[in-house]
C-alpha cells in the first residue's frame, strides 16, 4: 500500500473522530476497523496486511505514529530522525535506514509536541532544543526550526525495558569478573566514583550496573537532566528530575538546585547522572562534606582527560584558583572508570585509575586497571588509598 494511500485513510479517520472528547483506545480502534471495512473492501490487500494498517493507523494517531514500532523492538538502541523522510536506526553498534517514513514534517512535528508536552517540556521557534524522555526511560532529543535546516531532528537513545546489570555486562565481555567484584567492595566502602566516555560509550548503563552495588538500606537521592537511572532494591530511593523554563513563566530547575536541595535532604549518597558544567562545584562540596559513595558521569575521552574536564567545568561554577579546585577534586573524588566504543561497536571498560591525592600542584593519579590489546583489561598496580576499606572492615 502506498504512502498516499495510508495518508488519505488517516485523513479520513481524523474526521471521523471526535477530538473535542478523550477517547479510549477501543472507540478508536472501532473506528479504524469501520474504516478499514468501508475503504478497503475491494484492495487486494491480505488479511495480515490489513492487520498492520490497523496498527499503523493507531498508532499515528495514539502512538507515535511510524516510530511506535521501532520503540517496541528491544534490538533497537537509537533511532534517528532527520525530516519526515529520512529515519536511521541503530541495531549491534550497526546503522541501517529504516524504509518508513512519516507522513508530512507536520506529523513529525506532532509526535516531537506529544513527547516533550507529557514531560512537562516546551519546544517552539523561541525555545527550538528541548531534552525529554519517553515514558519507558528513553532519553530523547529535538531540534526543529529555525535551528534545524532539514526538518525537525528527533533522536532517541533506547534503553534496555530490564536494567543492565553487572553481570550481564560480564557476559558481554565489558569487564572480566574479578574486575566487577573489585568496583563492587570499592562501591560499599563508600568510594566515591566519576565514570567517564565518549557518546554512546556506555556510561549511563555502567552508572545503573554500578548503583546496584549500593547497600539497599541506604537513602539514595538521583538527579538528572532526563530520569533514566532505574535503580534496582533500594526503597529508601528519592528521584530528581531537572526542569527547563517556558514560555508560560515558570523558573528552571537545574541541576545545580537539585544538588543544593538534595543536601538537606538527609541522603546518604547522591547520583548525579550525568555532569556538564557548573554543578560540578555542587558535587564536588556534596563529596567533601561527607556524601562520600557518591556517583557520577562526564564525557571525557581519557581518565587523564577526566580531570582537566572535571577543573574545566568547576571553573564554570566558581572563580577559584585552579590549585584550590584540584584539591576540591583529589580530596573528593576516589576514583576514575573509563569507558570506551571498540571497533566492533562493544563498549569496555578501558582503564580504572585511583586518584592518590595533590601534591607539587598537581592531582596525583594511580592507574590500576588498563585495557590491553590481546590480553582485555588487566590489572596492573593494587589500591594504595585503603582508608575506606578498613573503615568498611572489608579487604580485597
Amino acid at each position: 500500500m502506498s504512502r498516499e494511500t495510508f495518508q488519505s485513510l488517516r485523513m479520513l479517520l481524523m474526521e471521523k473522530l471526535d477530538l473535542a472528547r478523550e477517547l479510549t483506545d477501543e472507540e478508536i480502534l472501532e473506528e479504524i476497523d469501520t474504516l478499514i471495512l468501508e475503504r478497503m473492501r475491494d484492495s487486494c490487500l491480505s488479511l495480515k496486511e490489513k492487520v498492520q494498517l490497523r496498527q499503523e493507523l493507531f498508532h499515528s494517531v495514539r502512538k507515535l505514529d511510524v516510530l511506535q514500532e521501532l520503540i517496541e523492538d528491544e534490538t533497537v538502541t537509537e533511532i534517528m530522525v532527520n525530516g519526515p523522510d529520512a529515519i536511521f536506526v541503530e541495531r549491534a553498534g550497526k546503522l541501517s535506514r529504516w524504509e518508513k517514513t512519516f507522513t508530512s514534517g507536520e506529523k513529525l512535528e506532532d509526535v516531537i509536541q506529544q513527547i516533550v508536552g507529557k514531560c512537562n517540556r516546551v519546544v517552539n521557534e523561541s525555545m527550538p532544543i528541548v531534552d525529554a524522555r519517553l515514558e519507558n526511560g528513553a532519553r530523547v532529543n529535538a531540534v526543529i526550526r529555525p535551528v534545524a535546516l532539514n526538518g525537525p531532528i528527533l533522536t532517541i537513545r533506547r534503553f534496555p525495558d530490564t536494567p543492565i546489570t553487572m553481570e550481564k555486562l560480564i557476559a558481554l565481555g565489558s569487564l572480566p569478573a574479578e574486575c566487577a567484584e573489585f568496583l563492587k567492595t570499592l562501591v560499599r566502602a563508600r568510594y566515591s566514583m566519576v565514570i567517564g566516555g565518549g557518546t554512546g560509550s556506555g556510561k549511563t548503563t555502567f552508572l545503573g550496573a554500578l548503583s546496584n552495588f549500593i547497600p539497599s538500606d541506604e537513602r539514595l537521592i538521583t538527579i538528572e537532566d532526563n530520569a533514566e537511572l532505574k535503580i534496582q532494591g533500594i526503597e529508601n530511593l528519592v528521584r530528581l528530575e531537572a526542569k527547563m523554563a517556558n514560555t508560560e513563566g515558570a523558573t528552571s530547575v537545574t541541576i545545580r538546585d537539585l544538588i543544593k536541595t538534595a543536601l538537606r535532604m538527609r541522603p546518604d549518597r547522591i547520583v548525579v547522572g550525568e555532569v556538564r558544567g557548573g554543578e560540578a562545584v555542587d558535587m564536588l562540596q556534596a563529596l567533601n562534606t561527607g556524601h562520600e559513595g557518591s556517583l557520577s558521569t562526564a564525557h571525557a575521552n581519557s581518565a587523564e582527560d577526566m580531570l582537566s574536564r572535571l577543573e574545566t567545568m568547576t571553573l564554570m561554577g566558581v572563580d577559584l584558583p585552579l590549585e584550590a579546585i584540584r584539591r576540591q577534586i583529589a580530596s573528593g573524588v576516589d576514583i576514575l572508570i573509563h569507558l570506551g566504543r571498540m571497533r566492533d561497536k562493544s563498549r569496555k571498560v578501558l582503564e580504572i585509575t585511583e586518584i592518590c591525592g595533590f601534591e607539587d600542584h598537581e592531582i596525583k593519579t594511580r592507574t590500576l586497571y588498563q585495557w590491553q590489546e590481546g590480553k582485555g583489561l588487566v590489572q596492573i598496580a593494587s589500591l594504595l588509598n585503603r582508608e575506606k576499606l578498613i573503615r568498611a572492615g572489608v579487604t580485597i
